[in-house]
């Protein structure tokens, strides 16, 4: 991995830094590969989505389709997520037992309960120690599969299929690592994954950049697989009224969002005819303040826009502090798999376990 860029002189601080990061990420890897590092072995079936960047790439979507696949083949399954930015302090904390939801989006963060949200027969908790939630999972829930969210770091618990996420939109990201790039760890590392999933691949001239960068750490680009996250219908976030998404044709909007890759968001609102007419976005796990969603109402009274539109994931946070005539709405996206769906079947059907 080059690590210096002769034209951006100004920039070469970071490319050193960076490799002093990359040389802390492969030493901590490398003890885990002699055994050094301790890795546990759960009794059952664990299968994790993660990724090799910073930033959003579609893994709640993504956990949301496998929890609902296995959920159909008859499995038990629980997710298991860090649950970033919950403000909840305890270590384990059961967002779901399977039946209703037990906690709101503030404690278990946005992700986990808006996964409980969307697949309500899953058992979802949320810790930072996900060797020990899933055993605390497992001595009270008959659970035979877990979905490890966000997992492809936590080598401390071992899985049976490692599934990679790479954003088609995010190409540059992939060639340095941190603070030079948005690598988490070396592209290399992709090597030790079951699957690679391109996310939004929804340009070809997107997708081939991938590739690109794929052929040159040698992954075999034959059994990547490719998502495309479409537009499935509006929800009313305080009534939860469905709409189809002809609904939203040329109505104007302010879209609001707090996630990791807003740019997607519009591009999405923009495929389906929606007027943009501004927009307010925050870092992602954005918690809302009740003057921001003020200075939101302002903005839309002003510029005479019809509806507020914002993420599933912003909906389940900001539905606490909206008033009943609000006209805010969130979009909710479906993972669609448009490449290599039986591969991925096979992968979290029946594929055998990967080596740590």
């Amino acid at each position: 991995m080059a690590f210096f860029h002769p034209g951006q002189p100004v920039r070469r601080w970071l490319y050193v830094a960076a490799w002093f990061y990359g040389l802390i990420i492969r030493c901590r890897l490398w003890c885990y590969r002699q055994g050094w590092c301790a890795s546990t072995r759960l009794p059952c079936r664990v299968i994790s989505v993660g990724n090799v960047t910073v930033g959003g790439t579609g893994k709640t979507p993504m956990v949301i389709l496998l929890t609902e696949r296995l959920l159909a083949k008859g499995r038990r399954v629980a997710v298991l997520s860090r649950g970033y930015k919950r403000t909840s302090r305890i270590p384990h904390l059961l967002v779901s037992d399977g039946s209703r939801v037990l906690v709101g989006a503030s404690e278990a963060g946005d992700e986990p309960f808006l996964i409980a949200q969307r697949c309500p027969q899953a058992i979802v908790a949320v810790g930072a120690d996900r060797v020990a939630l899933g055993r605390r999972v497992l001595e009270q829930y008959p659970v035979d599969c877990i979905v490890l969210d966000d997992g492809f770091q936590h080598r401390a618990l071992q899985r049976d299929v490692d599934l990679v996420l790479l954003d088609a939109t995010d190409a540059s990201g992939l060639d340095a690592v941190l603070p030079a790039g948005r690598l988490r760890e070396p592209l290399q590392e992709l090597s030790r994954a079951s699957g690679v999933v391109i996310t939004r691949a929804d340009s070809r001239q997107d997708v081939e950049a991938i590739y690109s960068r794929l052929r040159a750490v040698a992954c075999p680009c034959e059994d990547v697989m490719e998502v495309v996250f479409r537009p499935d219908s509006f929800l009313r976030i305080v009534s939860g009224e469905r709409q189809p998404i002809e609904w939203g044709l040329k109505k104007t909007a302010w879209l609001v969002s707090g996630i990791g890759n807003s740019r997607s968001f519009r591009r999405s609102v923009e495929s389906i005819g929606v007027e943009i007419i501004g927009e307010t976005a925050f870092e992602d796990h954005h918690h809302y303040r009740d003057d921001e969603i003020r200075e939101v109402r302002a903005a839309v009274q002003a510029n005479g826009c019809e509806i507020i539109l914002t993420t599933e994931k912003d909906g389940v946070k900001l539905s606490p502090s909206l008033l009943p005539n609000d006209p805010w709405w969130m979009l909710r996206l479906e993972a669609d798999v448009v490449q290599g769906i039986e591969r991925l079947h096979w992968l979290i059907d029946d594929s055998p376990s990967v080596e740590m």
